[in-house]
């Protein structure tokens, strides 16, 4: 009897390990992915699909490695709702302004974000790239750029980073 008692505890042991290394691989990867994104946003002023869809996919295999495949498929749809609900406002703006306010691909990286955060945590990503958005703007002002509102920033690297920190937080602090 206890004999197949620490052979259950070492059992679940060894999963709780194995989770904790597929979460801690799959976040170090998504960082890879996002520092990649914030160079060719920054470099070239776009968001490969490739990029947007190794994102999604490797949030997808995190959550079907840790063993749930119904909660793959429940992230899927939030994050193509997500998707859907940005390219929705993206196309109301630009009928009211005639100019584009956020690129494609910021409308697809947050589809892809929402498969890791959900839509629980969109808007503390949002908050996340809005302020550090508006920090460098703030320091491009006070560093003597002009800015208009015609003035184009790369909003990628900023989502980026709401992606990482809302990511780490919920997987490592809540």
């Amino acid at each position: 009897m206890a004999l197949g008692d620490g052979t259950g505890s070492i059992r679940r042991l060894v999963d709780d390990w194995a989770t904790r290394m597929i979460v801690s691989l799959s976040f170090a990867l998504l960082c890879l992915l996002s520092a990649a994104l914030a160079w060719i946003d920054i470099r070239h002023g776009i968001i490969p699909d490739w990029l947007n869809l190794a994102i999604a996919g490797l949030g997808l295999i995190k959550i079907i490695l840790i063993g749930d495949p119904l909660a793959a498929i429940e992230a899927l749809g939030e994050g193509a709702a997500i998707g859907a609900a940005f390219w929705l406002l993206r196309r109301l703006y630009f009928s009211f302004r005639g100019v584009q306010g956020l690129g494609l691909g910021d409308v697809k990286l947050l589809g892809a974000a929402g498969i890791w955060v959900g839509i629980a945590g969109l808007p503390m990503l949002l908050l996340v790239a809005t302020l550090t958005a508006l920090a460098c703007a703030g320091s491009m002002h006070l560093a003597g750029r002009s800015l208009t509102a015609q003035t184009s920033m790369s909003f990628g690297p900023f989502l980026a980073a709401g992606l990482l920190l809302t990511s780490g937080f919920q997987q490592y602090w809540s």
